[in-house]
């Protein structure tokens, strides 16, 4: 497949009407602060989100559901347990699943299950410089979720992971970056109050899962989530970008881009 920007933009808008139309069964097992917040961006773009992160349940979900999204921003016994029995049917299945390592590098627990999943080999790896970094085990990680290093000190890391994986890792940043190891893409949307909402990052994974569903591939997947995500965040920006009626706004502004928006705004390169 072509990997040139004019291609690019042509499958993310292919990508958005699919997802529409399918209604992309997206199978979350992600942290208590955000379910609310992911589920509904899930639900703006046409989605169909499930929180299923119960084990016994979680894997058997996780081989019907269209994509998958492992998000390790609280780690409960029982959501352990569930992440490993929904990557590991996901694996079995075919079914696309996102890898979100939050937080990882300073704190123990999180960090040893992420390497335990990364070795399962995620379709999609998202996350900040720090966490990218960790995952590689080239970083100690950032501040919390915050953090510490820049998208291009994390490229080499990101790129070892996608070869390890034969997936894509997605690099969240003032330009986010997606690879696949070889290819590097940079996309430039977004708006710095997008930092300021609880979840807004989280809820990317998720549709990184929803969009990996219709897609040929994971870096197509990744390009596509986070350029309608990026655009959706600039609309919503425009019409408030105070942090509170920003989250409506951005959720409103996803029921509402278009492929004609991505035309106009979506800055691939």
């Amino acid at each position: 497949m072509s990997r040139t920007p004019n291609h690019l933009l042509t499958a993310t808008q292919e990508a958005l009407e699919a997802v529409r139309s399918t209604a992309s069964l997206t199978h979350c097992i992600t942290n208590s602060v955000v379910v609310g917040f992911t589920a509904n961006v899930l639900l703006a773009i046409g989605a169909a989100p499930a929180m299923v992160d119960i084990p016994e349940e979680a894997g058997l979900f996780a081989g019907v559901a269209s994509g998958l999204l492992i998000n390790l921003g609280s780690c409960s016994a029982e959501q352990q347990v569930a992440a490993g029995e929904a990557a590991s049917a996901a694996g079995t299945a075919g079914t696309p699943w996102v890898l979100d390592p939050v937080a990882i590098g300073s704190l123990p627990v999180r960090t040893a299950l992420a390497y335990q999943l990364r070795d399962l080999g995620p379709s999609i790896v998202r996350g900040n410089a720090s966490e990218i970094m960790a995952l590689a085990e080239l970083g100690a990680g950032g501040r919390g979720v915050d953090s510490t290093n820049s998208v291009d000190d994390a490229l080499a890391a990101a790129q070892s992971l996608a070869r390890a994986s034969g997936g894509a890792v997605a690099v969240s940043g003032a330009t986010d970056v997606v690879t696949d190891g070889e290819i590097v893409v940079r996309l430039s949307n977004g708006h710095p109050v997008l930092t300021k909402v609880t979840g807004g990052g989280c809820a990317l994974g998720a549709l990184m899962a929803a969009f990996a569903a219709v897609t040929p591939d994971a870096l197509t997947g990744a390009v596509a989530a986070t350029s309608v995500y990026t655009v959706a965040a600039e609309i919503a920006a425009e019409r408030s970008a105070l942090p509170g009626s920003f989250a409506v706004a951005l959720l409103d502004a996803l029921s509402e881009v278009t492929v004609d928006d991505l035309s106009a705004r979506a800055v691939i390169a």
